[in-house]
C-alpha cells in the first residue's frame, strides 16, 4: 500500500481536491486506489445535499492520474505532468448521493496509453456496491514552443 504522502507530490490535484487517500496497489496495466475524503464536510465538490454521484468520475480521473504519475515514477521522470480530462463515456451512476461513510474503492483499468495521452476504465465501489462506472480520456498537453 501507498500512502498518499509517497505519491501526492506527482499529481497536479492539491489540497482538499487531492480526493485520493492511498494507493492499494498497482501494476502497469490497473491501479486499485482508496477513499474517505467524500464523507468530509468542507469536500470541495459537495452540495447542500452531499457529494453527487457525478463527482465519482473525478475520482476515477484522478486514480488514472497517479497511476500515470506512478508509471512516469517508474520510467526516471520526476515532474508532474499536467493533463487534460477530454472526454467521458458510457458512464453509469449507481446512485444519485454518496453515502458519506464507509471508504470508497477507486479502480482504473488503462485501455490505451502513450505520451500524447491514454484512456481508462474506471468504477468506483463502496462495498460490495457499484456507485459509478465509466470510460475517461486524457490528453498532455504539448509545452508551449513546442513544435
Amino acid at each position: 500500500m501507498l500512502d498518499k504522502s509517497d505519491w501526492a507530490h506527482l499529481i497536479p490535484h492539491a489540497g482538499t481536491m487531492c480526493l485520493l487517500d492511498s494507493v492499494v496497489s498497482w501494476s502497469d496495466g490497473s491501479i486499485h486506489a482508496r477513499s474517505a475524503s467524500h464523507g468530509h464536510q468542507g469536500h470541495p465538490l459537495r452540495g447542500e445535499h452531499g457529494l453527487h454521484a457525478v463527482h465519482l468520475a473525478e475520482y476515477g480521473a484522478q486514480c488514472m492520474a497517479v497511476h500515470g504519475a506512478l508509471l512516469a515514477r517508474d520510467r526516471g521522470e520526476t515532474t508532474v505532468r499536467q493533463g487534460r480530462l477530454v472526454s467521458l463515456r458510457d458512464v453509469v451512476l449507481g446512485v444519485e448521493y454518496v453515502d458519506p461513510s464507509g471508504d470508497l474503492d477507486v479502480y482504473a483499468e488503462r485501455l490505451y496509453g502513450d505520451a500524447t495521452g491514454a484512456q481508462y476504465s474506471f468504477r468506483v465501489m463502496q462495498g460490495e456496491r457499484l456507485l459509478a462506472s465509466g470510460r475517461a480520456a486524457v490528453i498532455h498537453p504539448q509545452p508551449q514552443g513546442f513544435v
